[in-house]
């Protein structure tokens, strides 16, 4: 069975929203995109390749989809990520009946939780979400994500989607990895653990 694991990088507030550039995604009238690139050095381009060494198939939700498709297919095909994207499966979690052209591209049908679950169960490693706002909340409020891998850079927005919001339901999480970067980036890995364990301090 696959691990359904969530990419994704945040700035230190819970922003992901526009983290490649200024016109990645100004829904919202969000205007500060791009805060990604300024702090991206050798060590989380490590990081991030390393990640997507482990994907046996991708889910996307149809924003990342397209701009995904817009890149990575005309890539250079001897960089791992774009390798790993173009010859893997991308099940892509849309509402359009447009066709999707990025070769291994299959619309995902009915119900998401339903759909998802039957993709879990599929033999593999990971099915990789990166990024994916929309669908990603989707997600945390099925319960379905295995494991989060967090990229949290030193970066404070004030607005723009953020990847937990007021009423997903409350979980326990289990810190399995954790490194840094010279640029201040912090990577934390972490697994579904099931519910929160709550005390009181001093008992």
């Amino acid at each position: 069975m696959m691990r359904l694991t969530l990419t994704t990088f945040l700035t230190l507030d819970g922003v992901m929203q526009g983290p490649g550039g200024p016109d990645e995604d100004r829904s919202g009238g969000f205007e500060s995109g791009g805060w990604v690139p300024p702090h991206f050095d050798e060590g989380l381009g490590g990081y991030v390749t390393e990640i997507f060494g482990r994907a046996d198939a991708f889910l996307l939700g149809r924003n990342t989809y397209d701009i995904f498709a817009a890149w990575w297919p005309y890539a250079d095909p001897a960089d791992p990520i774009g390798a790993a994207l173009n010859r893997l499966p991308k099940y892509v979690a849309t509402n359009r009946d447009d066709e999707l052209t990025w070769a291994g591209s299959r619309r995902l049908d009915g119900d998401l939780a339903t759909a998802v679950g039957a993709l879990k169960r599929q033999p593999g490693r990971e099915l990789q979400v990166h990024g994916c706002g929309r669908l990603a909340a989707s997600l945390i409020r099925e319960g379905l994500i295995d494991a989060y891998h967090l990229m949290i850079f030193p970066v404070v927005l004030g607005t723009g989607r953020r990847l937990f919001v007021d009423g997903v339901p409350p979980a326990g999480l289990r810190l399995v990895d954790h490194r840094s970067t010279a640029a201040g980036v912090t990577m934390l890995t972490y697994h579904a653990a099931g519910a929160p364990v709550f005390g009181a301090m001093g008992n």
